[in-house]
């Protein structure tokens, strides 16, 4: 059964595997991050694990029985008990309710162990699989994303208020 875990420095492996099997399945949706990000991947993946460490981000993967990556979530930009969401999900598990279960999952710890009371995202028009887990897990629309945040493309803003949650 996949599990939600933090990520620490051991899963590199495995977060860079994922991100080069499904490159080009997120870049249908979301902007490529570029070949530099891949290229070096060991020397940038200490940064986010710095951030966690000093409480400003929480990323999590969630790691299936054999040890590779089914999906990455993470909380960014915390602070005044607000975050902002991202997360993809592998294609070999899209369309079986793993995003959709694995964030409305991530609310717990992002109340409980983070003090969130708010998780925020934005979402590309190109990319109904997101705005449709985003709705299933409780977010509205709360407006129009700045291009700049996603990649120069259009997009829509959510809101999640954790404490109003069952």
């Amino acid at each position: 059964m996949p599990e939600l875990k933090r990520l620490h420095a051991d899963h590199a492996p495995a977060v860079l595997a994922f991100e080069l099997a499904n490159r080009a399945y997120f870049a249908a949706s979301v902007p490529d991050r570029g070949d530099a990000c891949f290229d070096r991947f060991t020397d940038r993946y200490d940064a986010p694990l710095a951030e966690q460490e000093a409480g400003t981000c929480a990323f999590y993967v969630l790691v299936a029985d054999d040890g590779s990556v089914l999906g990455r979530f993470n909380l960014v930009d915390i602070e005044n008990r607000a975050a902002e969401l991202g997360y993809r999900v592998a294609q070999h598990v899209t369309g079986r309710g793993v995003a959709t279960g694995t964030v409305r999952e991530l609310c717990r710890p992002a109340a409980r162990r983070h003090g969130l009371r708010t998780l925020r995202a934005a979402v590309t028009h190109r990319n109904a699989a997101s705005r449709k887990v985003l709705a299933k897990c409780g977010f509205v629309p709360t407006g129009p994303a700045d291009p700049a945040v996603l990649g120069g493309e259009p997009g829509t803003r959510y809101q999640c208020d954790l404490v109003l949650r069952p």
